[in-house]
């Protein structure tokens, strides 16, 4: 057998795993995270957005908060899928069973991120089904909802996978999600348009990762957007690539995973 064809199968054997983990606790990897949107809908939609009118002439508050709340869904899912499944790897020593048989790190790499797009992608979906149940939605561009859900999941996957590399303890998985990716995402035009923002907010928002996520869906949704769609996917082009090397250079180098 090839190496190839030996890392194909090594490749499908994580990704079924993954799979199968989020399926077999779908009451606590898919319920919870569609609990909570349904209560932002509930309460910034319905209750605080018929009190704020429409946003940018067109759209309702609702129609506008729905594509951000979507992203963050994604986004925070493929994260948290990656940084707890890899980090329960390396607690239990399977890490490093991988990194001494003959797969390429490249394969453990794209195993662990496709299994946690995929949960962020059944999570998006799922808030997407239940926003229909308190507004209209029509995609204006689909190629573009399509491509900026990929990369927004690609990336916060990777970030989490190297959040679980560097992790020591459980505790150390919790961090980034309270302190780095919560404000992050709040500061990331889900609930606003960030021209709404005086300076110096609207300045530091814009370096803000999130931003152009956010944006670029909702400009595949609704066809509307605080920033350009090529300088947003330029961004997450030049972060899907810089933690793509990161990750596989930790991975070569055993960084935090070689006892």
């Amino acid at each position: 057998m090839s190496n190839f064809a030996g890392n194909l199968i090594a490749l499908r054997t994580i990704v079924r795993r993954e799979i199968v983990r989020i399926m077999r606790i779908w009451t606590q990897t898919l319920i919870p995270p569609a609990i909570t949107m349904t209560l932002y809908f509930v309460i910034f939609g319905k209750l605080i957005g018929s009190r704020i009118g429409n946003i940018q002439g067109e759209f309702t508050y609702m129609q506008y908060i729905v594509p951000g709340l979507v992203m963050m869904s994604i986004i925070t899912n493929s994260y948290g899928n990656i940084s707890s499944s890899f980090f329960g790897a390396k607690f239990q020593r399977s890490v490093e069973e991988m990194l001494v048989s003959p797969m390429s790190n490249w394969v453990i790499l794209l195993g662990y991120v496709t299994g946690a797009v995929a949960r962020g992608l059944v999570v998006g979906l799922l808030v997407l089904l239940i926003a229909l149940f308190f507004t209209n939605l029509h995609v204006a561009h689909p190629l573009v909802t399509i491509l900026s859900v990929l990369f927004g999941a690609t990336i916060f996957s990777l970030a989490g996978f190297v959040n679980a590399v560097y992790a020591k303890k459980f505790d150390d998985i919790a961090l980034v999600p309270t302190f780095v990716l919560t404000p992050l995402t709040y500061l990331g035009g889900v609930f606003y348009s960030v021209n709404m923002l005086s300076e110096p907010w609207q300045a530091i928002s814009r370096i803000n990762p999130i931003l152009y996520m956010v944006n670029a869906f909702r400009f595949g949704v609704l066809g509307i957007s605080d920033v350009q769609i090529g300088v947003a996917f330029g961004v997450m082009m030049i972060f899907v690539i810089g933690l793509s090397w990161l990750a596989l250079n930790l991975l070569r180098r055993g960084v935090g995973l070689r006892s």
